[in-house]
């Protein structure tokens, strides 16, 4: 609820390229199983480039809830890319962190989940561009009923990962009002929906950020949390991999919601899912408060979204953008490359309820050609491959559409968290990784919507 005025930059702000550095950007057409045709290049650039300044976590924390931060072991505000909405005003944006600063260590044969600052309260962050810099205007922490934070640790022992000191030496408590926040949209009320990697979840904030509702999947049998907790989505959900939970979020013209799912669900067991090209989306409804449909979205090859890679289990979904009726923009990427698609909500697509909405055999998951076994996945048309234009940064997670075509990109810094032992200096401080959450906008030359 506090603007914080951040001090100025320890790392200088990149700079906004110029409209000459444009790379060419190829539109293809077909469905998601088809090698695409190509139909022209129109140009794709980079018109502006801003960074956010470095804003110590602790400072910005204990300016929200006083006390929630004793140590911030050297981190400054990052994170805020998990998801872009605009604020109405031009240049102004919801944001929203994740569970905060995290890593991990491996010790012996196992990798034990680091959280450095704890006491981190995850928050819906309003930023608005100012030349060169991203400026923070308004900041709201997320709360319980009782107005505690949230946090943003594990909830369940056996489920989630064990939650451990900077270190890796020591156990934390679980938390299962724990939020690992991701996907945002601001509702008609002023209010805000999230989405949730633990449960998976989508959560229904109030305007200053109390929880109002939390919906998980039927069976999670989550107990002990300070909200309501809503058994509301299909008990398949239960089956989604490790922090691969819920990622994107969109709000339809109509009210609907559209939940995405980051990676395929483990379904029916972790080598299906490691393997599958094939993830979920949902559609809820606040005004029925249910799920209405859900739709199986088939990523492309992993060499094609990251020239290169070959692990398919690097694919990701981790944006939703609706553009207008039934139409949607899906972000697919890995941590360094992405591509945007557009994809139409078709009745006939609707898989709720039917034998791929369960765990029976061949799983949804375990279909190499979902066409042959007549699984009707969406249909998809590649809007733009984000790889070939140049000063785009790397972990894209939060897409908007400015006007009709120009894109606003936010990426996820991690806090300028790295994994290992070497993240921390002797002294418990952080090595920061460099990496700036940065706001770009990519000029199109035809409309998006």
């Amino acid at each position: 609820m506090h603007p914080l005025n951040p001090r100025l930059p320890r790392r200088p702000a990149l700079v906004v390229l110029p409209l000459s550095a444009a790379l060419a950007l190829s539109v293809v057409v077909g469905t998601a199983d088809a090698t695409p045709a190509h139909h022209g290049a129109p140009a794709a650039r980079v018109v502006s480039t801003a960074t956010l300044p470095d804003i110590p976590l602790a400072a910005f924390s204990n300016a929200l809830l006083p006390g929630s931060v004793a140590d911030d072991r050297g981190v400054d505000l990052g994170g805020i890319g998990s998801d872009l909405y605009p604020a109405g005003r031009r240049g102004e944006y919801w944001t929203v962190t994740d569970r905060g600063p995290n890593g991990q260590i491996a010790v012996g044969k196992d990798k034990r989940r680091t959280f450095p600052v704890p006491g981190f309260d995850p928050a819906i962050v309003k930023i608005r561009t100012v030349g060169d810099r991203i400026r923070v205007v308004k900041s709201i922490p997320l709360t319980t009923a009782s107005g505690a934070p949230v946090t943003g640790l594990p909830n369940q022992p056996g489920r989630d990962e064990a939650p451990y000191s900077y270190d890796a030496s020591t156990p934390l408590a679980y938390d299962p009002n724990g939020l690992d926040t991701e996907g945002l949209v601001r509702d008609r009320d002023g209010g805000f929906w999230l989405v949730d990697e633990y449960g998976p979840s989508l959560v229904h904030v109030s305007a200053k950020g109390r929880v109002l509702a939390r919906h998980v999947p039927r069976g999670l049998g989550l107990t002990g949390t300070d909200y309501p907790v809503v058994e509301s989505l299909p008990s398949i959900f239960l089956q989604r991999k490790t922090n691969r939970g819920f990622e994107g979020l969109a709000l339809l013209p109509d009210g609907d919601l559209v939940l995405g799912l980051q990676s395929p669900l483990l379904n029916p067991d972790k080598a299906a899912g490691e393997n599958s090209r094939t993830t979920r989306l949902l559609r809820f409804s606040p005004r029925e408060n249910r799920v209405t449909a859900e739709y199986a979205y088939r990523f492309d090859a992993v060499d094609v979204v990251e020239p290169g890679q070959t692990r398919t289990s690097e694919l990701k979904l981790s944006a939703l953008v609706a553009v207008g009726g039934d139409r949607l923009l899906v972000q697919e990427r890995t941590d360094k490359a992405a591509r945007l698609y557009e994809v139409r909500l078709r009745r006939g697509s609707d898989i709720l309820g039917s034998s791929w909405d369960t765990a029976a055999t061949p799983t949804l998951e375990q279909l190499d050609d979902t066409a042959a076994a007549g699984v009707p996945v969406l249909d998809k048309r590649l809007v733009i491959d984000l790889h070939t234009v140049g000063g785009v940064p790397g972990k894209i997670e939060g897409v908007a559409v400015e006007g009709s075509s120009t894109l606003v990109l936010l990426n996820d810094n991690d806090f300028g968290m790295t994994d290992g032992p070497e993240a921390f200096d002797p002294n418990g401080r952080l090595v920061d990784s460099g990496v700036d959450t940065t706001l770009v906008r990519v000029r199109l030359d035809r409309p998006v919507r």
